[in-house]
Parts: structure tokens; C-alpha cells; sequence
């Protein structure tokens, strides 16, 4: 399933999950529940960000946008960011108000099967968002799939809490809960906005990945004598990798450019559709660092 059709679904589910919590707090009063309905509603309005922005972020390279327009849903992942903080300032405030004025729960197995639908709903949706978001290096997707697996912690969380309120009666209880909720709300969104932020400044692939394109890249240089200044960056569901391969001063210009394509297509076996860029450079532009060629023999065209 294609990032834009997830989009599209994740919109259902959040509507889905939203209406059961809803039902739950009308049935039970609880501010906690109230708490968890409102963090649905973020995932409902980030939800419709993140169709928008991975539709737009679909779209190929253009006149304006040589490189595409993949960044659009890192913007997509810090607006979330930003609706989940919002969404702890009004849990806060409804806990410290409650806090004030205690009010009776009414914990009926219909509510809490609502909550257990919700909460089931979003984690199965969660995980899958969040395997394909890896899978298809998508920052919204994978941030999405983080939240709503969060969310269903926290509804796991609320459930066990107000059934022990209601067995115990401590009705501090429950915007005790709403407070944990807020506080696990805003630790979330600042993971987001911080991953989100990171795609934005253009940070490094992860060591592992770089490790992968490492030793691709000295699988496919024989002939060449060095690779060096390798750099990587994602900008949404894209890798670019750009590097400087040295060849020896007598190599022809189509042995350098057949060493190069090679290079490019190793490195896209490691990471697919990405944008590789081989710098070619003379041999006096050897620095004696970097990636070398597997193997001893001198390399084609070396004096």
C-alpha cells in the first residue's frame, strides 16, 4: 500500500478511534478519557496534514523543485508536533480543574469497551503505519505510526487506572491520570518536532545505513583509486548520497564514467531511489583517506 493510500486510511481510523472515546467519556465523565479523546482529535487533524503532505510530497522533480518535493512532510511531522503540545495545555488545564472540583466516575463495561476498541484500533493501525513508514522512509508515516502507538499505551494506561479508582474510590484518581497523559503528550511532541527538525537541517543517514553504502561503494570501484568527502541526507521518503571518486590521471573519461555508474547502482541496491551524485577528480586530488578499492591489484590505467 502506497504512503498517499495509508494517508487517506489513517483519516478513517482517526474518525473511527475518535468516536469511541468520545462515547466513552459521554458514559463515564472521566477527564482522563476526555484527556485521551483529545489527543485523538490531534491525530485527527495531523492525520489530514500528513494525506496533504505526502500527496504534495509525491509529486516528481519540476522546474521550481529539481529535487522533488519530499521535504513536505517533514513540515507535515512538525505541525503534528505542534498540535500534540497544544493538545497537553488543554489536558492540563481540564486536570488542575478537576483537581479543584472532584466529579464521580461512572466506569460501565460499555465505556470501557469503547476505550479497549479505540485503544485496539489505533495500535494495530499504529504498527502498520509505522513498518511502512520504515519501509518507505516516510518521516510522516513513521511519526504518525509512533503517535498512535503511543496513544494506545496511553489507553491501555487509563484503563487500568480508572478501574482502580473505581474500586478504591480516590477520585484524584483520574486527573491524576490526565496529568501523566499530558506529560507523556508533550514528551511526544517534542520527539517529533526534534526527528521532523533533524530532516529539515539536513542530518546524516544513520551510521548503519552509511556502513551498507560504505562498503558498497568500495564493492563497485575497481579501477578507481579513492572515494572520499562521501555525504548523505534524507529529505523524506529520498536518500541523496554524493562523494568524490579519484581515478588515475591516464584513465579515459568513459572508464571514469563506467566506475561511476557503477557506484551509483550499488549504492541504489542499498538504498532504492536514491539520488547518487559521483564527483569525478583527477589523480592529483588524491588525499590518502576514505574509501579505498577492495582489492591490492593496481587499479586499471595507474602509472
Amino acid at each position: 500500500m502506497s504512503a498517499s493510500r495509508l494517508a487517506r486510511w489513517t483519516l478513517l481510523v482517526g474518525v473511527l478511534s475518535l468516536c469511541f472515546k468520545l462515547w466513552a467519556y459521554w458514559i463515564t465523565g472521566s477527564v482522563a478519557v476526555y484527556s485521551d479523546a483529545l489527543e485523538s482529535l490531534v491525530n485527527l487533524a495531523a492525520a489530514l496534514g500528513m494525506a496533504v503532505a505526502v500527496g504534495y510530497a509525491a509529486r516528481p522533480p519540476d522546474e521550481r523543485h529539481p529535487f522533488g518535493h519530499t521535504k513536505a512532510e517533514y513540515l507535515s511531522a512538525v505541525a503534528e508536533g505542534v498540535l500534540v503540545v497544544l493538545a497537553a495545555g488543554a489536558i492540563l488545564r481540564s486536570a488542575f480543574s478537576r483537581f479543584a472540583e472532584p466529579v464521580s466516575l461512572s466506569l460501565s463495561p460499555v465505556g470501557m469497551l469503547a476505550l479497549a476498541v479505540a485503544g485496539a484500533v489505533n495500535g494495530l493501525w499504529g504498527l502498520l503505519l509505522y513498518h511502512r513508514g520504515r519501509k518507505l522512509a516516510s518521516a510522516a508515516l513513521e511519526a504518525d505510526g509512533l503517535h498512535l502507538l503511543a496513544d494506545t499505551a496511553t489507553t491501555l494506561g487509563l484503563m487500568l487506572g480508572l478501574l482502580l479508582a473505581s474500586q478504591t474510590g480516590w477520585l484524584w484518581l483520574d486527573p491524576l491520570l490526565a496529568l501523566f497523559v499530558a506529560a507523556h503528550v508533550l514528551w511526544l511532541g517534542f520527539g517529533i518536532v526534534r526527528r521532523s527538525v533533524g530532516g529539515l537541517l539536513d542530518e546524516a543517514l544513520e551510521p548503519g545505513v552509511r556502513s551498507k553504502i560504505e562498503a558498497a561503494v568500495q564493492g563497485a570501484m575497481a579501477g578507481a583509486l579513492e572515494v572520499h568527502d562521501l555525504r548523505t541526507r534524507r529529505a523524506g521518503t529520498r536518500a541523496f548520497v554524493e562523494l568524490h571518486l579519484v581515478v588515475p590521471a591516464s584513465m579515459t573519461v568513459e572508464e571514469a564514467h563506467a566506475i561511476a555508474t557503477r557506484i551509483e547502482e550499488a549504492v541504489q541496491g542499498v538504498l532504492p531511489g536514491a539520488w547518487v551524485t559521483v564527483h569525478v577528480e583527477p589523480e592529483g586530488e588524491l588525499l590518502h583517506r576514505g574509501i579505498r578499492p577492495a582489492r591490492d591489484h593496481p587499479p586499471k590505467g595507474s602509472r
